[in-house]
């Protein structure tokens, strides 16, 4: 089989979705492959975002559990910043993704499930179509533009010979679990070596009963199973979890996050990466989901405007320059503090939690959704003398 759109958009996560949306909604014929049976069907993500990227991006509140206060368990320490004011939300990960495919299948676009591309295809040094397979037979489509938002493997430009395999990374695992009692409105990262060599553990609430409990592992820097080192934490009860009663799995999520900063060039002539395919993660709590809303969006605009331009590089740089100029320089600052937090033994992550007791929690929240000001951080600095100290702010504002 054979077809004709102008854009042809790979991945049906929240960067595809939204691109595919906001195309069809500027008046381009729009399909979408998602490789997996339904969209979210398998959940690669814990859902942490924030409420004001969420309202700003309008998203529906009842999509989300609000937090108010955070803590932070090290093997001898622990740290509560709480808050009277909700700034930070757990999504409903698979409501959500449907919200955002109900969005693009109502502004026209074409979204096909378990459809998988399996190559690109190409006019001398362009891309000018794909290749899928899918439940009614394989498919060869024409486009002026593919849109690659298929996530950490970045298949589209892997494929074209425009993008390389990502060389550090984070991989995860987590459950979702019924639980007798949680706090609704506290999340927790656990960080040291019982939880994870190379990353943080974490507790993230979409209700009292209703938990996410995972570990995130950073590579190249250790090669540890998560799903391990998370059935040993369950196992052990290690605190915060002997104070959640009895705690059920009901889903198992697995999911790689890249970790290495943003790629050099996310266009091409009749290509364009977004989301987890260019880079659009924030290192600190490996998030991205307002990113790939936003700059999906983004993509879709500029992608629907480049067709009278033959959807070539130069008509896609648009792209590309607004959204390094928003969130470039604070994915790189972030990186850097999380480099050092890395290494960090477990008698330094006693230490370094303790550098956060004071902060209120709208400074925290600044601080670890990677708002990197420069104002912000040196009136963080001046307010908290130990955190200037520990030269995390030295690192950034270097930057």
């Amino acid at each position: 089989m054979a077809g004709k759109y102008d854009i042809a958009v790979v991945g049906g996560g929240p960067a595809g979705l939204s691109a595919a949306w906001a195309a069809a909604k500027a008046g381009a014929s729009v399909i979408l492959f998602e490789k997996d049976e339904a969209i979210a069907h398998s959940v690669r993500t814990s859902g942490v975002s924030w409420i004001d990227s969420m309202d700003a991006l309008g998203i529906p509140s009842r999509l989300y559990n609000p937090i108010s206060s955070y803590q932070f368990v090290s093997p001898s320490n622990e740290v509560t910043i709480a808050g009277s004011n909700p700034r930070s939300c757990v999504l409903d990960v698979r409501a959500t993704y449907q919200h955002l495919t109900f969005m693009a299948a109502e502004a026209g676009a074409r979204i096909m499930i378990k459809s998988n591309v399996i190559n690109v295809v190409k006019e001398g040094d362009r891309i000018a179509g794909v290749k899928a397979s899918t439940p009614a037979g394989d498919l060869e489509v024409a486009c002026p533009l593919v849109i690659d938002a298929s996530g950490f493997g970045t298949s589209a430009a892997r494929r074209a010979g425009m993008a390389g395999e990502w060389k550090r990374y984070g991989v995860g695992a987590e459950y979702e679990c019924y639980c007798d009692h949680a706090d609704s409105a506290l999340w927790t990262l656990m960080v040291g070596q019982q939880y994870s060599e190379a990353g943080y553990a974490w507790v993230f609430p979409l209700s009292k009963n209703r938990v996410r409990i995972g570990v995130g592992i950073g590579r190249p820097e250790s090669q540890a199973d998560p799903l391990d080192k998370l059935n040993a934490i369950l196992e052990k009860r290690l605190k915060p979890l002997d104070r959640l009663g009895k705690i059920q799995p009901v889903e198992l999520h697995y999911g790689f996050i890249p970790n290495e900063g943003t790629r050099a060039s996310t266009v091409a002539d009749g290509l364009l990466m977004v989301g987890d395919s260019a880079g659009q993660a924030n290192p600190l709590v490996l998030e991205g989901i307002r990113y790939a809303i936003e700059f999906g969006r983004l993509a879709g605009e500029v992608g629907a405007r480049s067709l009278e331009g033959g959807a070539s590089r130069e008509s896609l740089l648009d792209y590309e320059r607004a959204w390094k100029a928003k969130a470039a320089s604070k994915i790189a600052s972030a990186l850097k503090v999380q480099s050092r937090w890395i290494g960090l033994s477990d008698e330094e992550w006693d230490r370094e939690i303790e550098i956060l007791r004071d902060m209120s929690a709208d400074e925290f929240i600044d601080f670890v959704k990677a708002e990197f000001t420069a104002g912000k951080m040196i009136k963080l600095a001046l307010h908290h003398p130990r955190l200037a100290a520990r030269q995390l702010f030295n690192m950034v504002l270097k930057s």
